[in-house]
């Protein structure tokens, strides 16, 4: 376990550099100068050349890109901003602020969106997938496999203005979405991501209700939970213990990528209900050709996805013992 953990590890940082030095590049592509737009209407050639060095763009491409790099490591020292201490990503071209700490600002939304909108469509998927199997070709089931495949048909854009447009606007049903820290009011935190939480897990749970129900009828008829049942084994027994762990497995995979794209943003859903989460914050970077807080953003995804997909294969073996890690 600890070497395929080690070897993951540096898998991953490999994988990181790679988008990092990918997103840099095409950054670059962008005909649009940052510093120019940092410098404002009455701007002369000494203020945009002062601008380009305070911002380190005066340098080649692969010259900027090392100094980012040995920055996030060591540290970086940027003139007029002070010093920025290892792990640095910069400063942003749009704000001037730390990219770390504007990016550690709007992670607790995102986070609350994520992990509330997973509860939710892990308890109705996986719960109404169940269902469905254990219904299978009864009334049940053939709910549940339409229920599906209408959720999945839906876009979370258009779910998300309706929903504003009529349970918030028309009938006040719900609050208008917006983000309070738990620790200053749970209440107002619960009500505000309610309505993006039941959007965003729709297309979810409909997903995971297809899922679940095929990979647990696909268990139920193979040999070794005949096998099980011919021994005496209780229908629930047998579920549980034999068919239900070796379908999670690929549900787990799948949620753990799932998990690992929310918390590095759910864009669709946070400009929908304008909540200022990474999503947002990502969409903003590329509108301003913030090339410091778009790399910060890609690098924040681009690990909660790895990241997550270390953690399922780690526990992949737990949950179904005819796997092993190698």
């Amino acid at each position: 376990m600890s070497r395929f953990l080690v070897r993951r590890v540096l898998g991953a940082l490999v994988i990181l550099l790679i988008i990092s030095a990918i997103t840099f590049g095409l950054f670059y592509a962008i005909p649009r100068d940052p510093a120019m737009m940092s410098c404002g209407k009455n701007c002369t050639p000494d203020m945009l050349a002062q601008i380009r060095h305070n911002l380190g763009i005066d340098h080649p491409i692969p010259v900027q890109y090392w100094d980012w790099l040995k920055g996030v490591f060591v540290g970086r020292n940027y003139p007029g901003f002070g010093n920025c201490n290892a792990p640095c990503l910069g400063y942003s071209f749009a704000n001037r602020e730390p990219v770390l700490g504007t990016i550690m600002d709007r992670l607790p939304t995102t986070l609350s969106l994520a992990f509330g909108a997973a509860v939710v469509f892990l308890i109705f998927g996986v719960g109404a997938g169940m269902l469905a199997a254990v219904k299978q070709g009864k009334f049940l089931d053939k709910f549940a496999s339409s229920a599906s495949l209408f959720g999945s048909s839906l876009q979370i854009y258009f779910v998300g203005y309706v929903a504003m447009f009529f349970l918030v606007s028309k009938l006040g049903l719900f609050a208008q979405p917006s983000y309070t820290p738990f620790t200053e009011d749970p209440a107002a935190w619960f009500s505000g991501l309610l309505l993006p939480w039941l959007t965003l897990a729709i297309i979810f749970t409909a997903n995971y209700t297809r899922m679940t129900r095929s990979q647990l009828v696909e268990q139920l008829s193979e040999d070794y939970v005949r096998t099980a049942r011919a021994k005496g084994l209780s229908r629930a027994n047998v579920f549980f213990r034999f068919a239900w762990r070796g379908a999670m497995g690929p549900i787990v995979t799948v949620f753990g990528i799932d998990l690992g794209t929310l918390i590095g943003g759910a864009i669709i859903t946070e400009s929908t209900f304008s909540i200022q989460g990474i999503g947002r914050l990502a969409v903003d970077s590329v509108n301003k050709s913030d090339l410091p807080m778009l790399l910060g953003v890609t690098i924040l995804s681009a690990g909660a996805i790895v990241f997550f997909n270390i953690i399922v294969d780690a526990v992949y073996a737990l949950i179904d013992p005819r796997i092993r890690l190698a």
